[in-house]
C-alpha cells in the first residue's frame, strides 16, 4: 500500500539548498537501509504527495547544455564573517568544452548573479554587498588551460580556482593551488571552508555515476543511479516494467519496482554508520514529457543524527547561529533527450 506523505514545516531560511532540494520536504518515511560491510537491498517504501510537479520555471535545463556540476562552499573568514561561494562548471553541446562561473555572497545569502568567466585563465575583482551596507572587494583567480577532464564537466586535475575576500583566501580548490600560492609574496590568511552541497545536471542518461563524501573527514563513496526494464520474477509472461536502482560502492541499497506508479518516494540508508536520506521524484520524467521537458530529481541528504527530523531543527539552529553549517547534500537532476 502506498503510504501517506508526511508533511513538514521546513524553515523558510534554507541557506544552502537549491530550490529543487526544498521541494522534497514532504518525501520522507521511517524505513531505512544500512550500507555497511554487507550489502542490503529491498523494495523501497514509497510516499506520494499530490500530483502537482515542481514548478518547471525553476527546473528546466537548457538543452544547449550537456551537463553541469554546481558546488556550494561555506567559508568562514578569521574575522568571523561567513560566505557562500558557488562554483559551477558546465559543458555545452556545441563542443566548446567546459566553462566556469563563480558566485560569492555573504551569509545570510543575497543570492546574487554569478560571474561567468569566459576565459580559461584570468583574474577578476568585484564588490560584494554586505548586510551592513558596506561593499567588500572580492578577487577571483583561476586557470584550467592545462586541466584534464573525466566524463563530467569539471576538471579532475591540472587546475586551480582561488577566491580572495578581505585579503584572505576564502576558497582554494584544484591540485595546482599550492604551486600557485608559492608564487605569491607575503603571508595571506586562509579561511575555513567546506563543501556544503552539490548539484549535478545530466542530459538523457539512463545510468549516472558520481562520487560524494557525506561526512567531514569521511571516505568518498561512488554512487550509481540507474533505470532499467525488468520482468516480474513471479510472472514471466508480464511485460517488462521500469525499475529504479541505487548503489553505493557497488552495493545495491534501493530498488523500486513499478516505477511509473512509485515515481516519487524516499528511503533512508546508512553510509559510514550515519543516516543519509534519499528522495526521488520521477513524475515529470514519465508524465511531463514533452510539455515540460521531462526531468527526474534524486536527492541525497546527510543527517546529523538518527533522531533529527526533516532538517527543521538543524535549519532553525543554523539560522539563529547556534550551530555549524548543515550536513552535506547532493542533488542529481536528469533531463530527457529531445526526440
Amino acid at each position: 500500500m502506498v503510504g501517506k506523505t508526511k508533511k513538514s514545516l521546513l524553515s523558510s531560511n534554507i541557506l544552502l539548498l537549491p530550490s529543487p532540494m526544498k521541494d522534497f520536504a514532504s518525501c520522507f518515511s521511517d524505513h531505512a537501509v544500512r550500507v555497511a560491510d554487507v550489502s542490503c537491498s529491498g523494495h523501497a517504501s514509497v510516499s506520494t504527495g499530490d500530483s502537482s510537479s515542481t514548478p518547471v520555471s525553476t527546473q528546466l535545463h537548457s538543452r544547449s547544455i550537456q551537463s553541469s556540476a554546481a558546488c556550494a562552499y561555506r567559508s568562514k573568514l578569521t574575522s568571523g564573517k561567513e560566505l557562500l561561494i558557488r562554483v559551477t562548471w558546465t559543458r555545452s553541446n556545441a563542443g566548446t568544452g567546459s566553462s566556469l562561473s563563480i558566485g560569492v555572497d555573504p551569509v545570510p545569502c543575497n543570492d546574487s548573479s554569478p560571474h561567468i568567466l569566459r576565459k580559461k585563465k584570468g583574474t577578476r575583482t568585484f564588490p560584494m554587498a554586505t548586510s551592513s551596507g558596506h561593499n567588500t572587494m572580492v578577487a577571483l583567480f583561476w586557470d584550467y588551460t592545462s586541466a584534464k577532464f573525466g566524463s563530467g564537466p569539471e576538471p579532475v586535475s591540472g587546475f586551480y580556482v582561488i577566491v580572495v575576500v578581505d585579503s584572505e583566501f576564502a576558497l582554494l580548490i584544484g591540485d595546482t593551488c599550492e604551486e600557485t600560492l608559492k608564487k605569491l609574496e607575503g603571508t595571506i590568511k586562509k579561511a575555513e571552508f567546506k563543501l556544503a552541497s552539490r548539484k549535478e545536471q545530466v542530459l538523457g542518461h539512463v545510468a549516472h555515476t558520481t562520487r560524494a563524501r557525506f561526512r567531514d573527514g569521511g571516505a568518498e563513496h561512488e554512487i550509481m543511479i540507474s533505470c532499467s526494464k525488468k520482468c516480474d520474477d513471479d510472472d514471466e509472461d508480464s511485460p517488462p516494467e521500469e525499475v529504479l536502482s541505487v548503489s553505493v560502492d557497488n552495493k545495491r541499497v534501493v530498488q523500486v519496482r513499478r516505477l511509473k506508479w512509485n515515481f516519487r518516494g524516499n528511503q533512508t540508508i546508512f553510509v559510514d554508520g550515519a543516516p543519509v536520506d534519499l528522495m526521488w521524484d520521477m513524475r515529470d520524467w514519465f508524465f511531463g514529457y514533452p510539455t515540460t521537458g521531462g526531468f527526474a530529481n534524486f536527492l541525497f541528504r546527510a543527517r546529523s543524527t538518527l533522531d533529527s527530523r526533516l532538517w527543521l531543527e538543524e535549519e532553525q539552529c543554523l539560522w539563529h547561529g547556534r550551530c555549524h553549517s548543515p550536513p552535506f547534500s547532493l542533488l542529481v537532476q536528469s533531463f530527457r533527450t529531445p526526440s
